[in-house]
């Protein structure tokens, strides 16, 4: 008790010297709980968007490892031969999405919440039944005429689609209808949608595509095959949607019926029984100009998508899927964790940052300190003898210098956390603004770089049809298994503001940084105190 009472003396006996301490310290403590808040707020972001993340994933086939691996084989061979084209072409075209059974078996998996999918087929309309986007051109300059398949998977592994006028999307279950769910399309007063896993051949239709035709809830529609035009299927239209991806079409190599005005949705149970039909109706077709025989049903391709319940969950499916029989040519991805993870990028930039702050200003601050308290030492030395002398223990002496500084140190610890909870989330969401817009003017630079400005346009562009999206809502992820969101740069919806940065967390931690910063500042006096003879202090107080 003495030693805490002789120190609070002496901190108010010497008001300078500690005023300046205390300044100094309380600098420090500001800075400290603005880096520690700033990196409690990523923590805390991270944490609450994971929380209300729903979490997809796809199978799609790892065309890029194929291609690696069969490289690879060449250079270990060391023969010196050209790439095999025909080789690699029969690679490629064996290259297909998994069937719908086995999608289904992986589903199967433990960590799966649930499981949907889309099923897309491309046929042609009439002449009373026409797309909204009529480019006659486009079959013969795209390079993917009518019927011509696109390498990629099917129900079975057949094919692919084909540039057509239409896109039939069917869905598996309400949750695949991500569009709608969200809000991004609607069905309009009058229409409904289709039952879920039916099997009646009815369908909805956007509302461009029925006021060019001239069509209306009730009416029917009439689609034939791209490559047998004799086979045809009726449907019958239940409703008409709205949707706000169809600002955002543009022309592809792929033909007219990337227009999401000219999709078609249907019950993917439906869209099977077409299928099947066309397939059993099959023919062999010859190309007139290339010679090439075909077969004429219509392909289809599956976009299957897994739901899990946390991460943990996701992580876990992978090695399970293995398990059940999942192929290594076969890669496991979550567009989801992608696009949380490209959102997090300014603020882990600005994590980062901070905590290299912080560890600057607590190694100058730390070393401040130590120099100040040396001084202090070595100015009550005599003191220092005379405590000694009168025989006070040399560590109870030095007990009192760091209770000294303890108390100067806390005193403006507490301040500095006081300062630091107020001002941490304007300054942090000041900062993060900063980050965000500096990532999105590099994005922009070079997006103009490439000619496409405001990440939009060109040829990438129109292969998608429409805006970036975690799940297939209205157009599938990809050919084969869904590869094209790889292909795209997409724009990331960044971070842009926390809520909270100082917790108990942040509090703890800067008791931490004062007992540190006591730790540092009284270890060298402890040092001095400790080697200091007292007698020898007395003799030449001079």
């Amino acid at each position: 008790m003495y030693i805490i009472k002789n120190a609070l003396r002496c901190i108010a006996r010497s008001k300078g010297r500690n005023a300046l301490i205390g300044i100094i310290a309380l600098v420090i403590a500001v800075s400290a709980c603005l880096g520690l808040s700033i990196r409690q707020a990523a923590e805390s972001a991270k944490e609450s968007t994971l929380e209300e993340l729903n979490i997809t994933a796809t199978i799609s086939y790892d065309r890029n490892s194929m291609m690696n691996d069969m490289m690879g084989g060449e250079k270990e061979q060391g023969n010196g031969e050209k790439f095999d084209r025909d080789q690699f072409a029969d690679m490629m075209g064996k290259a297909s999405s998994l069937t719908l059974e086995e999608y289904q078996k992986y589903a199967s998996a433990e960590s799966v919440q649930d499981f949907y999918y889309t099923l897309t087929a491309a046929l042609n309309g009439t002449d009373e039944f026409l797309p909204v986007t009529d480019e006659e051109e486009s079959d013969s300059d795209s390079g993917f005429g009518g019927g011509r398949e696109f390498p990629g998977g099917d129900r079975g592994g057949k094919g692919g689609l084909s540039a057509s006028d239409f896109s039939l999307i069917g869905y598996s279950s309400d949750h695949s209808m991500t569009a709608f769910i969200d809000g991004t399309a609607s069905v309009l007063e009058g229409g409904a949608m289709f039952e879920e896993g039916t099997t009646k051949k009815e369908c909805v239709i956007s509302e461009e595509l029925a006021i060019f035709n001239d069509l209306s809830v009730g009416d029917t529609i009439i689609l034939t095959n791209p490559s047998l035009e004799t086979e045809t299927y009726t449907l019958k239209i239940v409703g008409l949607y709205k949707s706000s991806s169809n600002n955002d079409f543009s022309m592809s190599m792929f033909g007219k019926s990337q227009d999401p005005a000219n999709q078609i949705y249907m019950s993917a149970a439906a869209l099977e029984i077409i299928l099947d039909a066309s397939d059993e109706a099959s023919v062999t077709v010859t190309d007139e100009n290339t010679g090439r025989e075909s077969d004429s049903a219509v392909t289809g391709s599956i976009s299957a998508t897994y739901l899990f319940e946390n991460t943990d969950a996701y992580y876990a499916f992978e090695e399970e899927a293995r398990a059940l029989g999942l192929d290594d040519s076969y890669t496991i991805s979550s567009p989801d964790i992608t696009a949380f993870e490209n959102s997090l990028v300014p603020l882990n930039t600005l994590s980062t940052m901070a905590g290299w702050f912080l560890i600057v200003i607590l190694i100058i601050g730390a070393i401040i300190l130590v120099v100040l308290n040396i001084f202090n030492v070595r100015e009550r030395k005599y003191e220092v003898g005379v405590l000694t002398a009168m025989g006070m223990k040399k560590w109870k002496v030095a007990a009192q210098f760091v209770c000294e500084i303890l108390v100067v140190t806390m005193i403006a610890v507490v301040l500095g956390a006081g300062i630091g909870a107020v001002s941490s989330v304007p300054v942090t969401n000041a900062l993060l603004a900063e980050q965000v817009e500096s990532r999105t003017s590099q994005q922009n630079q070079m997006n103009e770089s490439f000619g496409r400005p405001g990440n939009k346009g060109g040829m990438m562009g129109g292969m998608r049809g429409e805006n970036a999206s975690a799940n297939p809502p209205d157009v599938p992820t990809g050919i084969g298994g869904g590869r094209f969101e790889d292909m795209v740069d997409r724009a990331a919806n960044y971070i842009t503001e926390v809520n909270s940065a100082m917790n108990l967390t942040v509090a703890l931690q800067m008791i931490g940084v004062g007992l540190l910063l006591t730790l540092a500042a009284s270890l060298a006096s402890v040092l001095f105190i400790m080697r200091y003879d007292p007698l020898r202090i007395l003799a030449n107080r001079d």
